[in-house]
């Protein structure tokens, strides 16, 4: 398996977990595809290594021979394992469009087919789901303000937590609008400064810092999160603006 700027434990117990996988699933098995950050090699140390996991069909009794390299990989690198069947993938492009398209672009085959060449989540599903997300987005930061406002330990993490929708609802936006980005936190940044003219730069900054610290000075969590919020409303708004 290719390193790719993966930790060494990391790698390792990757590819501890996927050779168990090969072993407990057997025929079943169809592909190990590493996805999000782990695939870029951007791994911070609360980041979950997210793999998909692709199954010919769904043993019970084969699940369970997997049962205890799966929670030794969960307690050790944080493993999220997503179980699909191969025929399932093409409805869940479709239902989950916006993480779908994410994964497309950013993942990395460790073992058996690439499933998901030319999977691709139609522009009108990618775009409604969009719109979902950010709204989802939206509602529950508010909440999230409304409760934590002032707990300084609890803003910082609630600040932090934006950063994964944020930046994917920015990435597919500037897709659908065919301005791809290097990444989704480059693509957050651009749209932010084209919405704001420098207004969310600060913000941005504290995003980040919340992110890799998990921790904030005092004052700056609540004006961060309520700045964050107005963005988050403003690419919601620009989403509306694409058309189907």
């Amino acid at each position: 398996m290719e390193e790719n700027a993966l930790p060494l434990d990391v790698s390792q117990s990757l590819t501890e977990f996927v050779d168990a996988a090969r072993r407990a699933l057997g025929d079943d098995f169809v592909a190990a595809i590493l996805f999000g950050s782990a695939a870029e090699g951007r791994l911070r140390a609360t980041s979950d290594v997210n793999l998909m996991l692709v199954l010919e069909g769904f043993d019970p009794g084969r699940i369970d021979a997997l049962r205890e390299p799966l929670r030794t990989a969960h307690a050790t690198i944080r493993l999220e394992a997503m179980l699909i069947r191969e025929d399932e993938l093409a409805d869940a492009a479709e239902a989950f469009a916006v993480k779908f398209a994410d994964i497309a672009v950013r993942h990395r085959l460790l073992a058996g087919k690439d499933v998901l060449t030319g999977l691709r989540p139609s522009r009108e599903a990618t775009r409604q789901r969009l719109r979902q997300i950010l709204l989802n987005f939206v509602l529950r930061t508010r909440e999230r303000y409304a409760i934590t406002s002032l707990r300084e330990e609890q803003l910082a993490v609630a600040v932090a937590d934006c950063a994964a929708p944020l930046r994917a609802a920015a990435e597919i936006l500037l897709q659908l609008e065919s301005r791809p980005a290097a990444s989704p936190k480059a693509a957050l940044e651009a749209l932010a400064a084209e919405l704001g003219a420098g207004k969310w730069e600060a913000s941005l900054t504290n995003l980040s810092k919340a992110r890799e610290e998990r921790h904030l000075p005092p004052g700056v969590g609540a004006p961060t999160m309520l700045a964050l919020l107005e963005l988050g409303e403003a690419l919601r708004d620009r989403a509306g603006r694409i058309g189907a």
